[in-house]
């Protein structure tokens, strides 16, 4: 845990001169925040249309009255919260993107600084030396997430009606946020890590550490269109799912990161 905790230190270090690489999971984060304020606050009263005289929500307000926790909110706050909560999935991609482009560039970015090869000649593990990068770049994405879910909260409580912001304490929100953002974001840059041990291009592995996008953006689509219900138990087995592709993932890493063939291949 010593060596760990070390080699967190030097990443940190390492990052904190590197600020660029946390870009494209803020503006993630910024997109992913501003969108569902501009079709639930910005459109109505742009539009002077309540979101709840719309016949295109009636369908949404029925349905979500039915849930506990809207029950005691007027029509137009319990719309808002429908949206607000439709748009969650979204929010989640921000930490996939930070991790992405912290974990690419902690592998691939000491093999151009030419620091990597030394730490390969060091008696540290494999395992510790994976364990090291994949959190310090999960721990920012995680922040990160939950930075977002606090500005999301904040926003909520400022511009929506009264009584939307308790949505984001329903069990499928806060489960969205905190289990299935991180582990999702656990999941892409494990992809990012394992790709970096064989390419000398940043940009390739971000590019397969993307394809955890592609079912995210799918459970996003299947979300607003109603083909999907995001249930608490979907949200668990997702989860489950997520931390079996994770474990798997620490083994292929492990078995893929070739000190003996790094060191010789990348000269």
């Amino acid at each position: 845990m010593n060596r760990i905790a070390a080699l967190m230190e030097k990443e940190f270090l390492d990052l904190r001169h590197h600020p660029g690489v946390f870009v494209p999971g803020l503006l993630t984060a910024a997109i992913s925040i501003v969108l569902p304020f501009f079709v639930a606050v910005v459109i109505p009263a742009w539009t002077g249309e309540r979101l709840s005289d719309s016949s295109d929500f009636q369908l949404a307000l029925e349905m979500y009255r039915s849930q506990p926790i809207s029950r005691t909110m007027d029509a137009e706050a319990a719309v808002q919260a429908w949206v607000f909560q439709q748009f969650l999935p979204l929010l989640v991609l921000a930490p996939v993107a930070a991790s992405m482009s912290v974990a690419a560039y902690t592998v691939i970015g000491e093999k151009q600084a030419r620091t990597l090869e030394p730490l390969l000649a060091t008696p540290i593990t494999t395992f510790e030396l994976l364990t090291a990068k994949v959190l310090a770049a999960l721990i920012p994405a995680v922040a990160l997430s939950l930075g977002s879910f606090l500005v999301y909260a904040i926003g909520i409580l400022l511009f929506a009606h009264t009584g939307a912001v308790r949505i984001l304490l329903a069990p499928q929100s806060l489960a969205m946020a905190f289990l299935l953002g991180p582990l999702a974001a656990l999941a892409a840059l494990q992809l990012a890590v394992c790709v970096s041990s064989r390419v000398n291009d940043a940009r390739s592995a971000q590019q397969i550490g993307a394809l955890i996008i592609v079912p995210l953006a799918a459970l996003l689509i299947g979300t607003l269109t109603g083909a999907i219900q995001l249930t608490p138990k979907l949200i668990a087995v997702i989860s489950l799912i997520l931390a079996g592709i994770n474990v798997m993932l620490i083994r292929i890493g492990v078995s893929l990161f070739e000190r003996e063939s790094i060191l010789t291949r990348w000269k």
